[in-house]
């Protein structure tokens, strides 16, 4: 039998960089694998589409673009006579292409609710690892780079840093598809000011406006989108659902769910346990089998479960009250007790149905800076290198809270 030869050197057509190059045959392979492909079922921004309907991308975009971004900066620095080999070009972009791939269902629910006490960070490295033992080691320079531990430190930079390449495509990718404008950055013009000097990342000064509108950018999307009020609700109530779910697991209740999400339901998942068969279940669990599962919980027995259910699949959520200062002791005892007696919710009801939380945002993390390199070759933190007094507060986190409570109900 013949085999079929495959062009593996592919051209993407993606929204926002027109067309992307796949560079090598093994970057190919990699996208081709099982594992990655599983992103294009992972929501990039959970249930953000239920405030902004066109954000319906995947992780699958947003890694193809972070590729695309960083062969341009490794271009950029190579210009600049930054000495990067093939071999690094390359782990570099396997690094960032693979750096989310350890995401679950919905991105950031599965965390938050039944695996427990192992970020995607974490699952991003054990599928790297074990993606490695199938490509014969030619992952091993990625991994070095994406844990910290390869001796140039800029090139960790490149990946989790203040101002990296995930961050440059998610801004301006978000941006897009919610229509959000004033998330729209200029990555282009921030990669073409990339520089590095005493091996660490840093922009050119003649590129400060473009990191000052990138820092404001990404304030502006982190409370006009991120944690709009009504996307918090929605994420909010997600996590509590799969949280029910798993509670009527544990007392041997029946749910219908496909054998992947049943086996995070039944089974208690922490990093102690994260086995290679974890890993595998995992690979196979996406946004299709929450959903699925949600639209099935409709009709479950439990009226907790199904009404939870019922909010999600017809987008009638929990109302949300957000302010600066936290709510008193006094008032939620007020509230819980007013509710009770109105609505005759029981405390098992009272904790899926209202609940007080804080959510918090830094713009700007000062002890990990953005340095500005000056014409004269010393390094500036972008807060002292700006005249913008409207950065200073950046690096203040904002804090506020909210309490989500029934539609019908008035909490003052």
């Amino acid at each position: 039998m013949n085999r079929v030869k495959t062009n593996k050197l592919k051209i993407l057509n993606d929204p926002i960089y027109g067309f992307i190059s796949i560079p090598n045959s093994l970057i190919f392979d990699i996208i081709e694998h099982r594992y990655f492909q599983r992103l294009r079922r992972v929501s990039q921004m959970g249930l953000s589409n239920l405030v902004y309907p066109g954000a319906n991308h995947t992780r699958f975009h947003h890694a193809i673009g972070c590729m695309h971004l960083m062969q341009k900066a490794v271009h950029v620095l190579r210009s600049k006579n930054i000495d990067i080999s093939e071999e690094e070009a390359n782990a570099l972009y396997i690094a960032i292409l693979l750096h989310d791939i350890g995401h679950g269902a919905f991105s950031h629910a599965l965390e938050h609710s039944i695996v427990n006490e192992i970020a995607h960070e974490e699952i991003s490295l054990k599928f790297m690892k074990k993606l490695n033992e199938e490509f014969n080691g030619d992952l091993s320079l990625a991994i070095q780079i994406f844990e910290g531990k390869y001796h140039r430190g800029f090139f960790n930079q490149l990946i989790s840093s203040q101002l990296d390449i995930d961050r440059l495509d998610y801004l301006k990718r978000d941006s897009f598809y919610t229509g959000v404008t004033e998330g729209n950055i200029s990555s282009d013009r921030l990669i073409a000011m990339m520089n590095v000097k005493k091996d660490e990342l840093v922009i050119e000064e003649k590129g400060i406006y473009s990191v000052e509108k990138f820092l404001i950018a990404r304030r502006l999307m982190y409370w006009q989108v991120y944690l709009h009020k009504t996307s918090l609700s929605a994420e909010t109530l997600l996590v509590k659902t799969l949280k029910r779910a798993k509670e009527l697991a544990k007392k041997g209740i029946e749910l219908p769910a496909s054998s992947s999400l049943r086996y995070f339901l039944y089974n208690t998942i922490n990093e102690n346990n994260f086995t290679d068969e974890t890993l595998e279940v995992f690979s196979r669990l996406d946004d299709y089998d929450v959903l699925s599962a949600i639209k099935e919980w409709v009709f479950v027995e439990d009226l907790i479960l199904a009404q939870l259910s019922k909010m999600i699949v017809h987008r009638r959520l929990l109302k949300i009250e957000i302010q600066d200062k936290a709510f008193s002791d006094k008032f939620k005892n007020k509230a819980i007790n007013r509710l009770k007696k109105l609505e005759g919710y029981t405390e098992e009801w009272l904790e899926y149905f209202m609940f007080f939380d804080k959510v918090s945002n830094q713009a700007y993390n000062k002890n990990k800076p953005i340095n500005i390199v000056t014409k004269k070759g010393k390094l500036k933190d972008i807060v002292k290198a700006s005249d913008n007094l409207n950065l200073k507060p950046l690096y203040k986190p904002v804090v506020k809270y909210y309490c989500c409570h029934p539609k019908n109900f008035l909490l003052s």
